[in-house]
């Protein structure tokens, strides 16, 4: 069987691509490839990421200008066909920006560039992304954003409660979700969120950055770790 192909899309500005290509690489049956954000070829990926960072410096908002890549633009059409698509940080603001996602980030509520571990509960391990973590399975993952504070209306707040569509909520340690856990401000303590067809997931905290015992962490290894399984079953 051939390796799970993983295609990292790099922007002017993006610094955890090859953080990235690292995990993918290291995974059982999987390899990694950087597609430039001109590209149109996606290269035959099973599974695209959009890397943290600041693309094209943040100008106007965090992911705006990204979004009219040519990359991109076959990006929106491969998770239109069911592609699965995973934004990290500012991965996940452009997933928004492009409308492949709900809401929108803000500046941290303290309007300060934050840099530090945080505690995460998966609020929804039945996806391709965490079906590797248990329920309510409290995580210690790295943040690095200073427009994290994710925002909706009232109307999709609702529906992203009620379709399970949040993935990861910020808590402490004991997975309280309190406002004393919550780094950012955002609301409902949302940390990362999936869309209802199930198959593109974003999430500010960096799980590439949590897949290796000196870095501090290797509670980001799962999400990778379901990746690879889930693909590789819809395969057989």
């Amino acid at each position: 069987m051939s390796k799970i192909k993983f295609g990292i899309v790099v922007f002017p500005g993006s610094n955890c691509d090859h953080d990235g290509e690292v995990v993918c690489n290291a995974l059982p049956d999987a390899e990694a490839r950087l597609i430039w954000h001109r590209e149109s070829d996606l290269q035959q990926s099973d599974v695209i990421l959009l890397p943290g960072g600041f693309s094209y410096g943040d100008y106007l908002r965090t992911g705006a200008i990204a979004k009219f890549s040519p990359a991109m633009t076959e990006v929106v059409r491969f998770a239109g066909q069911g592609g699965l698509v995973l934004g990290i940080c500012n991965g996940f603001q452009i997933l928004q920006e492009s409308g492949l996602l709900e809401g929108a980030m803000m500046r941290n509520i303290n309007r300060k560039f934050i840099c530090k571990f945080v505690s995460l509960k998966v609020a929804n391990n039945n996806t391709l992304f965490t079906s590797g973590y248990g329920k309510d399975e409290v995580i210690r993952i790295p943040i690095a954003h200073g427009d994290g504070n994710f925002t909706a209306d009232a109307e999709t707040l609702r529906q992203l409660q009620e379709n399970n569509q949040v993935v990861f909520r910020y808590c402490d340690h004991t997975g309280d979700e309190s406002s004393e856990a919550n780094p950012n401000g955002s609301l409902y303590n949302i940390a990362g969120i999936i869309n209802r067809r199930g198959n593109v997931l974003g999430l500010m905290p960096h799980p590439e950055r949590a897949c290796d015992a000196l870095l501090g962490s290797t509670d980001g290894q799962k999400l990778f770790e379901s990746l690879v399984r889930n693909v590789v079953a819809e395969r057989l």
